[in-house]
């Protein structure tokens, strides 16, 4: 009896160090941004985390209040507001300037407005668990206002991985450029299984972000300046 319990109790401790380590591995692919090189990302110059009492929102709406996962911060960017803006909204070019994202598909025509869509991939990397692969997010704007501010939602799917997110993006004109602040939540069970881990992720995922637009504006704006 003992040796059957003692076989039971192995098997419940290796299939949790099996949980465990795919879920550290899938928290590799969050946030719902594009970046390969969320291990090795650099704060952009400039960038600080904040953590206020109140939350960024666009038009009254914000990120989720209920979420464990959650990060926020901003930079300074020395180009025109015209130039970050156009950055931020032109999605089918997200991959000429974010490396991590593999594929963008625009899922509506127009203008980018209320209600547009667009579904993009990122890589995640092999570990011991699973073989590379990539994780399929579809986001959806939920409110925007031009040169200001823009909300949206949506998964993000991968093999055994769903993520639901809240992404909010703040524009401010400042003396000499824009501070661009940014504010994401995640909910779902693989990130609350390592809230710690998951928020850490998060805050290098969001900085990879603010670099690469800053890297981006600031070159547009140095070709073509104010």
């Amino acid at each position: 009896m003992s040796g059957t319990r003692s076989t039971r109790a192995h098997s419940t401790r290796a299939r949790s160090a099996h949980t465990r380590t795919r879920t550290r591995a899938a928290l590799f692919t969050v946030p719902l941004v594009a970046t390969a090189v969320l291990g090795t990302a650099a704060a952009p110059a400039g960038a600080a985390p904040s953590y206020p009492a109140t939350s960024l929102t666009c038009r009254g709406k914000g990120v989720d209040p209920d979420a464990l996962v959650r990060h926020r911060t901003e930079t300074v960017i020395h180009a025109p507001l015209r130039t970050i803006w156009k950055l931020q909204t032109d999605v089918e070019r997200w991959p000429s300037w974010q490396a991590g994202v593999t594929t963008m598909d625009r899922l509506d025509d127009g203008p980018f407005r209320k209600g547009s869509a667009f579904r993009w991939t990122t890589p995640v990397p092999p570990n011991p668990s699973t073989p590379a692969t990539s994780l399929e997010i579809t986001s959806t704007v939920e409110q925007i206002k031009r040169h200001s501010c823009i909300r949206w939602t949506g998964p993000a799917i991968g093999e055994g991985l769903r993520i639901d997110g809240v992404h909010v993006w703040n524009f401010t004109k400042i003396k000499g450029g824009v501070r661009v602040s940014t504010e994401e939540t995640h909910t779902g069970a693989e990130v609350e299984a390592d809230v710690p881990t998951a928020t850490k992720l998060l805050r290098q995922g969001l900085e990879t972000w603010l670099r690469d637009l800053k890297t981006a504006a600031e070159a547009a704006a140095h070709h073509r300046p104010y």
